[in-house]
């Protein structure tokens, strides 16, 4: 059995849900969402609860059930709450800022670099090393973020580069030649 799967996703107030054969679609008071999912499995409302089950114990089966039922509690939780991420710059000189919808990053290149969100998602820049990635879709969210992060990743000889916030980076101790070696 699914752990997963099996429990069941409570709605919050606020949250309405419209089921069409595969096609969900969740509306709250942040926005809406719709996705279609695999026909095999079965999305059932009743009583202001969503429940997932599967026709049978195959193995695509049981694997798309767990999945199913995190997609619908991610879009239920992104309509109601909203997800955000937290990056951090780290370095002398690293700073972000907002021009219009876009975020200028200057982060050590001879350029600085452009980030434009895609639709649905907002970048908010606290102080001049802090961005926070909003939206209602973990998908995009998560993305959006990984890409910011990938503009300049963490070094592990100095610790310089874009981080997520609490993300712990492992500094290696470099190079660490024989002193008084001959010539």
């Amino acid at each position: 059995m699914s752990r997963i799967g099996m429990m069941p996703i409570p709605l919050p107030l606020g949250v309405e849900v419209e089921i069409k054969g595969s096609a969900v679609s969740v509306k709250g008071p942040k926005g809406e969402l719709s996705r279609s999912f695999n026909p095999a499995i079965a999305i059932s409302l009743n009583d202001g609860i969503i429940t997932v089950s599967r026709p049978s114990d195959n193995r695509i089966h049981r694997s798309l059930h767990g999945l199913t039922r995190s997609l619908l509690a991610n879009m239920v939780e992104g309509v109601s709450k909203g997800f955000q991420k937290d990056l951090e710059l780290v370095g002398v000189g690293y700073r972000a800022q907002i021009v219009g919808e876009k975020v200028v990053l200057q982060v050590g290149y001879s350029h600085s670099v452009e980030v434009t969100p895609p639709p649905g998602v907002s970048l908010v820049v606290m102080g001049a090393q802090r961005i926070s990635v909003q939206g209602i879709n973990k998908e995009l969210v998560g993305d959006m973020a990984a890409k910011i992060r990938a503009v300049r990743p963490p070094d592990h000889y100095k610790g310089k580069g874009i981080r997520y916030v609490g993300e712990r980076v492992r500094l290696k101790p470099g190079k660490s030649g024989k002193v008084g070696a001959k010539r």
